[in-house]
């Protein structure tokens, strides 16, 4: 019962944290805190399928929670920023971790929900800056790939297989979640059927 009380307490205070007055930053302070929340059990997710042989760079992962994490207060005051910081702090994670498991991972996959997600974070009077920050993952795949640096650490043929599945699964989980948060903000109201 206190546990359920206490998930309940914290449920309802990320909630509020999430919240703004504008639905577009609201969405995207949704995607930031999952991101951030999803975080810490990367590095778990990588241990336990391919063994902790790449520890401790795997940890290295982990810095993007700061940035995840503090975009509903940047949204707070700034909606535009918050959105525009969540778009880029996406692209660089996924441009970081490429390099830091290297491209045979499949983790350069994520830069697809980069494009939708900078896609999905601004209206039409804010065209421009969707358009450029859709084409900033994209720019990064046309320029690094084939081109990263040597990651610190090279697995085995089977674990980057593994790791590679586990990235597309990863991805197509995202670009669901994406499409059921930012759908919520064009649903009209549910019709009742008698």
């Amino acid at each position: 019962m206190i546990l359920k009380t206490y998930l309940a307490e914290a449920a309802a205070r990320l909630s509020t944290y999430a919240s703004n007055d504008q639905p577009l930053a609201a969405a995207g302070n949704k995607v930031a805190l999952v991101l951030a929340g999803n975080t810490p059990f990367y590095p778990m997710y990588v241990v336990g399928l391919v063994g902790s042989e790449g520890m401790p760079t795997i940890l290295m992962t982990l810095f993007s929670f700061p940035f995840f994490a503090t975009i509903p207060a940047i949204s707070r005051r700034y909606p535009l920023l918050g959105r525009a910081t969540l778009s880029i702090a996406g692209s660089a994670n996924t441009v970081f971790c490429t390099w830091l498991l290297g491209e045979r991972s499949g983790t350069e996959l994520f830069l697809i929900p980069c494009i939708t997600l900078a896609s999905l974070l601004f209206g039409t009077g804010e065209r421009v800056w969707a358009l450029l920050l859709a084409a900033l993952p994209l720019g990064a795949y046309i320029l690094l790939h084939g081109h990263f640096w040597p990651p610190p650490h090279l697995y085995q043929d089977s674990a980057y297989s593994a790791l590679f599945s586990m990235n597309a699964i990863s991805v197509g989980t995202l670009s669901i979640f994406l499409g059921i948060v930012f759908s919520g903000l064009y649903a009209g109201p549910s019709k009742r059927t008698h």
